[in-house]
């Protein structure tokens, strides 16, 4: 196991030094993050904290699991690679489109192919 947490379902009103006082009960934190929306500036409702030592992230995680903030159940596991993460399907045939009807052997309409 790694030094790094994940801490998922935080509410949106915890900010980066909040959510290093959540754990520094545990052990020296190297870093804590709340992840943002470049977009609107809020929180993405998830986060990063980063241990020194491994014992004292793996008590962390044991104990925050579960533990309410604010109305919200926190989910805090072991952080992973991106890499690791199965990958998400958002819909659309296998070529990248949307979809969309069946043309048969009939090609796609374009502005350059018009009938």
């Amino acid at each position: 196991m790694g030094n790094k947490l994940f801490v998922g379902n935080l509410p949106y009103s915890v900010t980066q030094e909040q959510l290093k006082d959540m754990f520094t009960s545990y052990g020296e934190i190297t870093e804590a993050l709340v992840v943002m929306d470049r977009l609107t500036g809020r929180s993405k409702g998830f986060g990063f904290v980063t241990f020194a030592d491994e014992t004292a992230c793996k008590n962390a995680m044991t104990e925050m699991n579960g533990k309410d903030v604010e109305g919200k159940a926190l989910t805090v596991n072991e952080a992973r690679q991106m890499g690791d993460r199965p990958k998400r399907s958002f819909g659309g045939d296998r070529h990248g489109g949307s979809g969309g009807g069946d043309y048969g052997d009939r090609p796609r309409r374009s502005f350059n192919n018009r009938y």
